[in-house]
């Protein structure tokens, strides 16, 4: 099984930030209902006062405001077209894409690329809630050890250091670089140190 992570991997943007910006442009006055507290959430989370999972509850609190389902499908087709070339040359339907976005964002593109295989963090897509762990570092491998306790990973491909973790579980694993829309794979180094 091919692993891929999502967000400045296959996709050349960050989709909560993306997503977050398509909502403000049809709705700019849910700035108002949500930039108070998101950035008091930012802030407490740096300060270490509250959880990962906390900051981007407070996050995704625009999702309250909107039907996410309209503004997924007008996204989604949208944004499609930003899935990166080298990955649509090499995409397999038993691919998994494992991510810390949230599942209903990164199903819909799974849907669009006919990929059945996600693991993402399980937010409420009506109230921004968290119903469980960001699907970040080890709890992707977690995650992934649940869903799939008998399926190795050929090869796992993410643009951060941060899934390491995941990295180490893959019999190849490459580290995607982004430059000016052009990107590039290298060998993971020291997976097994």
């Amino acid at each position: 099984m091919n692993v891929y992570d999502f967000d400045k991997t296959i996709y050349k943007k960050d989709s909560s930030i993306e997503i977050y910006i398509c909502v403000i442009k049809k709705r700019p006055l849910i700035l108002f209902q949500c930039l108070p507290t998101q950035i008091k959430a930012a802030w407490d989370y740096k300060r270490k006062k509250i959880s990962k999972e906390q900051w981007k509850e407070q996050y995704f609190s625009f999702c309250r405001y909107i039907n996410m389902d309209e503004i997924l499908d007008e996204f989604i087709k949208r944004e499609i077209k930003n899935i990166a070339p080298w990955y649509l040359k090499q995409k397999k339907k038993s691919d998994l894409i494992i991510s810390a976005s949230p599942e209903f964002i990164v199903s819909a593109f799974a849907e669009k690329l006919d990929i059945k295989n996600v693991i993402a963090s399980k937010v409420d897509k009506n109230s921004g809630k968290f119903v469980g762990k960001n699907c970040y570092g080890k709890e992707k491998v977690k995650r992934f050890l649940e869903q799939y306790p008998s399926e190795k990973v050929d090869e796992f491909y993410s643009d951060s250091k941060t899934d390491y973790p995941m990295a180490k579980l893959a019999q190849n694993a490459y580290l995607i670089k982004n430059k000016w829309n052009f990107r590039r794979k290298r060998k993971w180094n020291n997976l097994n140190k």
